[in-house]
């Protein structure tokens, strides 16, 4: 497979390690060879099999824009651009593109949401206040975290509540700490996912590619990566 990665920060050159372990072959730009999606023409776009993009999220609508409109299939593990998703699903569709996106290509940060809708379903009629804390590395330009998003949007769909207070804190170089607390006056339940490192976003990521890359559509990780 022919991959190409956009984004040159640390999870964007482990992505390109990973998948040149995988037996692929990789071609990666960073910011400066691609300003403003510059370098993503037609031509250029079409001589790979998929795009994964960890950049900024302004980086990654550029991106977006260009790749979909040539019907290449993306992969994107930037977060922080949402507010463009309803926009780049119509454009992928239009042009018969692939589209994954994902807040955590973590296997078990996805296994933390489906924990998480569990207490909530189990706990709503309990008494019990939900909460969730979120830690990242200082340069992590989104706060909240999209998976701390995700996982207040999983609590309040199977709790019934309005919304989840989420407290995010930016420190040191940390990959990602995510709390969900559930407290009540008799007890406290805590669920919690800590990344020792960036692989498995990265691994998360090199799969997904592989999965898109037979597909068109669109698809949110959170509800393809147990076929992955």
């Amino acid at each position: 497979m022919r991959v190409l990665v956009l984004g040159m920060g640390k999870t964007g050159k482990l992505v390109a390690s990973v998948a040149a372990e995988r037996g692929h072959s990789v071609n990666v730009l960073d910011a400066k060879e691609n300003a403003g999606a510059s370098a993503l023409t037609p031509p250029f776009v079409s001589g790979f099999d998929v795009v994964i993009d960890f950049t900024t999220p302004e980086a990654a609508v550029q991106n977006m824009r260009a790749c979909l409109a040539t019907g290449a299939k993306m992969v994107i593990g930037t977060t922080g651009w949402y507010d463009k998703l309803t926009d780049m699903k119509s454009l992928a569709e239009r042009k018969q593109a692939g589209l994954l996106y994902g807040t955590n290509f973590s296997i078990g940060v996805q296994v933390m949401l489906r924990l998480a809708k569990t207490m909530g379903e189990d706990l709503k009629k309990a008494g019990y206040a939900f909460s969730i804390t979120e830690t990242h590395h200082a340069s992590k330009l989104d706060s909240p975290s999209g998976t701390a998003i995700s996982l207040a949007k999983v609590v309040e769909a199977a709790a019934g509540v309005t919304a989840v207070p989420v407290e995010a804190k930016r420190e040191g170089d940390v990959m990602g700490l995510h709390s969900l607390t559930a407290a009540s006056d008799a007890d406290r339940l805590v669920l919690t996912h800590e990344a020792f490192s960036r692989r498995g976003f990265a691994e998360g990521a090199v799969r997904a590619a592989e999965w898109l890359s037979s597909r068109s559509g669109c698809y949110d990780f959170q509800s393809v990566f147990s076929e992955i």
